[in-house]
């Protein structure tokens, strides 16, 4: 009476295989679900793989100038920025000091 489930099982896609079916997908004129019927794929995953390529464009490495530029920026920051605190500590200090006109009773 009971039936034994079999579990199913994903299948794996290298990369390679996934980056020529987006390329099938972007130089055809072929539907995706035909594209995926051919290479045996459901069309959904040919579907997100497609959607993801277009995300994942990759961003090129900084050059050694460009790090060179951020940094004098970020070392120009960082000073004018400690200032402002000094200027802060200082100000609280003066803030806190009771005045020499305050008559405490």
């Amino acid at each position: 009476m009971s039936e034994v489930k079999t579990k199913r099982v994903k299948r794996q896609y290298d990369e390679e295989f996934r980056r020529n079916a987006v390329a099938m997908v972007q130089s055809s004129e072929k539907p995706l679900s035909e594209i995926a019927r051919e290479l045996g794929i459901p069309h959904h995953s040919l579907r997100d793989w497609s959607r993801g390529h277009h995300r994942k464009k990759p961003v090129p490495a900084p050059t050694a100038q460009e790090l060179r530029r951020e940094m004098v920026r970020l070392r120009r920051e960082n000073e004018s920025l400690a200032a402002r605190c000094e200027v802060l500590k200082k100000a609280l200090g003066i803030l806190a000091e009771p005045s020499p006109n305050d008559s405490r009773a």
